[in-house]
């Protein structure tokens, strides 16, 4: 690695991460076998551990989180049939599209100023359908919420839409890729979160710092559907128990020290609330949101400025950019990166206004 690449900090996504070297040590020595026969030991051992934590009855591993999240609403919704989701929700705004494409599933979408989910508010969007008009079959809820800034969506909240759903016959999906982060913010029980749901996909990928995969927990029937959907999606692997045991071992040695990932994305909120651009009480997992709005940056234009200054983000849109921390970075470049984006903000906040594309967030399949 060069020195200039040394000095590069990272903070585009926890997708960056790279495997450690007990990571490939236990992928290298997997039991494996055929999993499309259902014989890979370690693709079950993981299936089984991750439908435990999250008091389901089956679990199915996914090369992603996208597919994961994917074959469930599929599963949930009928063809032609409706989901309701965030209007910023991983699911509808950066799949490509693959409910209506795949699924041929319509959505319908709410907006909520502060990011977290109104029970009452979605309750009356629910349509029962009949005659001409069309069905609502199913909700989906991204936990933790990504593009609003990695917030967590009360407990209580999440139990009065799972009461909201039963009442009205409708599924219930959680978009989990980031649910690990919740669990170890707020101490809640992941099966606590997970029995709230019909269905829960949980991402190896992210925080996790495995390089693929991802398991999709529910009860036997919507799981044995929800396979012969992956198969259908190209996802059905064969000795997958190299991915799998990734996931395992992310479990027993990654999961606990998420809460350092979170401890440094409030180190770099509290290095850059001076500037106005920065809430830290809503910095409640890794993901730090810059709402730049104040400030003559916009937010593709600072990316861009801070990636000549070897620090790397995302702009999530015209005036928000997005810092995630992971297990590669470390506090160190976390002080570093804050001083950086410190003195481009100071200068600029009443520069010209720039301009540039919004970059996608959060490709869950690289």
């Amino acid at each position: 690695m060069s020195r200039h690449a040394q000095r590069v900090v990272d903070l585009r996504s926890d997708t960056v991460t790279r495997p450690t070297q007990g990571m490939r040590a236990a992928m290298a020595a997997a039991e494996v076998g055929d999993d499309v026969y259902g014989e890979d030991p370690t693709v079950r051992a993981l299936e089984d551990r991750v439908a435990g934590l999250l008091g389901h009855e089956a679990g199915l591993f996914l090369p992603t989180a996208t597919m994961a999240n994917q074959v469930a609403v599929q599963a949930l919704v009928s063809h032609g049939g409706e989901l309701l989701c965030a209007d910023d929700a991983h699911l509808v705004s950066y799949e490509g599209g693959a409910a209506a494409v795949h699924g041929g599933i319509t959505t319908r979408t709410w907006h909520s100023p502060d990011g977290f989910i109104d029970p009452t508010t979605i309750a009356g969007m629910i349509r029962p359908g009949g005659g001409f008009a069309l069905r609502t079959d199913a909700i989906a809820v991204e936990q933790t919420a990504n593009i609003p800034g990695g917030i967590i969506h009360p407990l209580d909240r999440l139990t009065a839409l799972h009461t909201v759903a039963r009442r009205a016959g409708v599924g219930l999906h959680c978009d989990g890729a980031r649910l690990w982060h919740a669990h170890i913010t707020t101490g809640t029980a992941l099966d606590v979160y997970g029995q709230l749901f019909d269905t829960v996909a949980v991402c190896f990928s992210k925080g996790l710092g495995a390089p693929a995969g991802a398991v999709l927990a529910g009860p036997q029937d919507l799981i044995a559907e929800a396979k012969r959907l992956r198969l259908r999606a190209g996802g059905a692997m064969r000795q997958a128990g190299i991915l799998a045991a990734a996931g395992l071992y992310a479990l027993d040695h990654h999961l606990q020290r998420l809460a350092d990932d979170h401890d440094r994305a409030r180190s770099l909120a509290d290095a850059l609330s001076n500037a106005g651009v920065v809430d830290p009480g809503r910095v409640h997992t890794n993901i730090v949101l810059l709402d730049l709005t104040r400030t003559r940056w916009s937010g593709p234009a600072f990316a861009a400025a801070a990636a000549d200054h070897s620090v790397l983000l995302v702009a999530v849109g015209p005036h928000h950019v997005r810092a995630v921390t992971h297990r590669d970075v470390t506090i160190e470049q976390i002080v570093h990166a804050g001083g950086v984006l410190q003195r481009l903000l100071t200068p600029q906040r009443t520069g010209s206004q720039k301009t540039g594309p919004v970059c996608d967030p959060d490709d869950r399949n690289v």
